[in-house]
């Protein structure tokens, strides 16, 4: 006998669950942290609001990306995350889901994503495969890197050479010192991310920037904040902004002073609220630049 309706709907609705466990809808701030500096660029290339449909597109591409790049993730680290405390009970982990069905959600998420983008210019088009690559691949990062985060943080941040294409047909050098500074603060808050499973990853032998890093783990993390900061500074200059923005960065600035307190001893939960606690940092540098551009106005 088939089964019913009902059962139906209900097996569906389990997968469904499964599937959004499986590309982290329960844990938004991996969409937060690509959001931000998406939207840093789009209404910076746009000189204030930029068209709805604009929004739309990047909001929701970021959301789609971010979602099959967990998906892949999942899939290489499959064998792996088994032995992590933090991931031991993931969906594909647990053999929830089959890994063929993860290969299967990653490809529908990133098609859908690269639909989105067919109105857009040729310009746009081909940082959008780029970008796809990027997040595909960075899973694969960590087996081979000492610090996977740089890549992440170019994964992370192609939303901003795209959102300028996209808007202006043109990547000014304004786009690429911002990519430059995301890069940066991946590196600092992934570290973050990554001092939580310090002990995990060198039992597996996997490569982290808080294991290269060592001792010196929470220098460098400053250090990494205040090239962000700095790089941030550069590129308002060059888009000719004034004191909405920079009080954006000193926000930003203070916020990762508070990030290094909260690390200093290295305790696994203040370094994860660490990191966490990046979406702030974000939405600082995104304040700045939305009052510098639709209220106050850029000098160039």
């Amino acid at each position: 006998m088939s089964a019913s309706p009902a059962v139906s709907r209900t097996t569906w609705r389990s997968r469904l669950g499964l599937y959004a466990r499986l590309v982290r809808l329960d844990k938004p701030i991996g969409i937060l942290l690509l959001l931000w500096p998406t939207l840093w660029a789009v209404f910076a290339a746009a000189g204030g609001l930029p068209p709805l449909s604009i929004l739309i597109i990047f909001s929701l591409g970021t959301a789609l990306m971010r979602s099959a790049g967990c998906a892949m993730n999942d899939y290489f680290d499959r064998d792996v995350d088994i032995h992590v405390q933090r991931t031991e009970h993931r969906v594909l982990t647990t053999g929830q889901i089959a890994p063929r069905e993860a290969l299967l959600v990653a490809a529908v998420l990133a098609l859908v994503s690269l639909a989105l983008i067919v109105p857009l210019n040729t310009l746009t088009h081909g940082l959008a495969v780029v970008a796809a690559f990027l997040a595909i691949t960075y899973p694969l990062m960590k087996r081979f890197f000492a610090i996977p985060q740089a890549y992440l943080g170019i994964a992370f941040g192609f939303g901003i050479p795209m959102g300028f294409a996209a808007l202006q047909d043109t990547i000014p050098l304004a786009a690429w010192v911002m990519l430059l500074a995301n890069i940066c603060w991946a590196i600092a808050y992934d570290t973050e991310y990554a001092m939580v499973d310090r002990d995990d990853d060198l039992r597996l032998g996997l490569k982290t920037s808080a294991i290269t890093f060592g001792r010196l783990d929470i220098f460098w993390v400053a250090v990494f904040y205040a090239l962000t900061i700095g790089l941030l500074w550069f590129a308002g200059s060059l888009l000719g902004y004034g004191w909405p923005y920079w009080a954006g960065l000193v926000v930003a600035a203070g916020i990762a002073v508070q990030h290094i307190f909260w690390i200093r001893h290295r305790d696994r939960a203040a370094c994860f609220k660490a990191f966490l606690h990046n979406t702030w940092f974000g939405c600082s540098v995104f304040a700045g630049i939305v009052v510098q551009t639709t209220l106050v106005g850029a000098r160039a």
